[in-house]
């Protein structure tokens, strides 16, 4: 099965389990159903990088069937629940150029003339929807396992006790990422890049490349040695991988990255682009900066400001050379996969992949 055979089949499984849940729904109420079409957009065609690198950790164990398939549901849920309460905690207006899930339910709430705070509606719906799914993720997992015994395969244990460490640690991730917002700045350059570098890993990294990649091995039956041995090149991608999401966050192209330019400056999120910026400029340039972070009213013109202070400060550059570095420790760790008996085109495609994500052309 080719890639993009394999995602057409994710993405008609996103949309078959969520019809299905959606008759549960309406069962209770048709009222409740904008719970579910919120999640049904979202979850509606993309790239699907997490489910991708599931199939290429499940096809490294030799894997057969169809649980992978059910595996990428599971993870396209997951990755909704999280994204909607992003939103909510970001307060972002948009999510991949549409409108994010609140502020669905405030149009919602808008145009059915409902009384009470429609920015309050807005956020409760979003936040019942992402748990919603982050439930039914759970639901999509359990039927890979099922899946998979049913097929014969010898599931690693590892799996479960895998998908059930990625709620807590994503979940523990965004806490850090508010608490980093509002408590006192770090005090050396180290101390900040450190924080930054544990939000990034722990919110984001880790359930991007890493845990997909595992929980593909391992519903496959594969071994402690060749999950451990995939999660060490994995791991590095997706910090390089949110490292440029950070650089596009405040230099990017609201075309490609579908949020308006600046978000992140806007909620004051604590990059290690900016640590950076803020240890190695000048005390005046630094202050700037610094005043800049969680303004919500900041316009083009001091969104432009703050890019002059990063870019010559060198935090562009450093964010840049760390990329590379991220970069060629996973390389290094790959040869590890092939000294496994890893098929060769496995690990091709995961080389492809792996330079899509850095380059963010996926």
């Amino acid at each position: 099965m080719e890639r993009q055979e394999f995602i057409s089949q994710v993405n008609a499984g996103c949309v078959h389990f969520l019809e299905q849940r959606l008759d549960e729904v309406r069962e209770v109420s048709e009222q409740a159903a904008p719970l579910v079409t919120a999640l049904m957009e979202l979850t509606r065609g993309g790239k699907k990088m997490r489910p991708a690198l599931a199939r290429l950790g499940w096809q490294a164990a030799s894997g057969h069937g169809e649980a992978v398939v059910e595996l990428g549901v599971a993870l396209e849920l997951f990755q909704a629940a999280a994204l909607v309460h992003d939103d909510v905690i970001d307060r972002s207006a948009t999510r991949r150029g549409l409108p994010s899930a609140h502020m669905r339910f405030e149009t919602l709430h808008r145009d059915s003339g409902f009384s009470g705070q429609r920015s309050h509606f807005g956020t409760s719906g979003a936040i019942l929807s992402g748990d919603l799914s982050l439930a039914w993720a759970s639901e999509a997992f359990f039927h890979a396992q099922a899946t998979a015994q049913r097929d014969g395969v010898a599931i690693n244990p590892i799996a479960a006790s895998t998908f059930h460490r990625m709620h807590t640690e994503v979940i523990t991730g965004q806490y850090l990422d508010v608490l980093e917002e509002v408590r006192t700045p770090a005090s050396t350059e180290i101390e900040a890049v450190a924080r930054a570098r544990g939000v990034l890993r722990f919110k984001a990294a880790k359930y991007s490349t890493e845990y997909p990649v595992v929980l593909g091995a391992a519903l496959a039956g594969g071994t402690d040695e060749l999950c451990r041995a995939f999660a060490a090149a994995a791991l590095p991608v997706g910090e390089a991988f949110q490292l440029r999401d950070d650089l596009l966050g405040v230099f990017g192209d609201p075309e490609t990255t579908g949020k308006p330019v600046g978000d992140d400056l806007r909620e004051g999120k604590r990059t290690e682009l900016i640590a950076y910026g803020l240890f190695r400029s000048s005390a005046e340039d630094a202050a700037e900066l610094a005043a800049m972070l969680g303004d919500p009213a900041l316009n083009q013109d001091q969104v432009e400001r703050a890019r002059e202070i990063l870019s010559a400060s060198g935090a562009v550059e450093e964010v840049e050379r760390s990329i590379e570095e991220l970069t060629r420790t996973s390389v290094e760790h790959t040869a590890a996969l092939a000294q496994l008996g890893v098929d060769p085109a496995v690990l091709e495609e995961f080389d492809r992949l792996r330079g899509n994500l850095v380059l963010r052309t996926v």
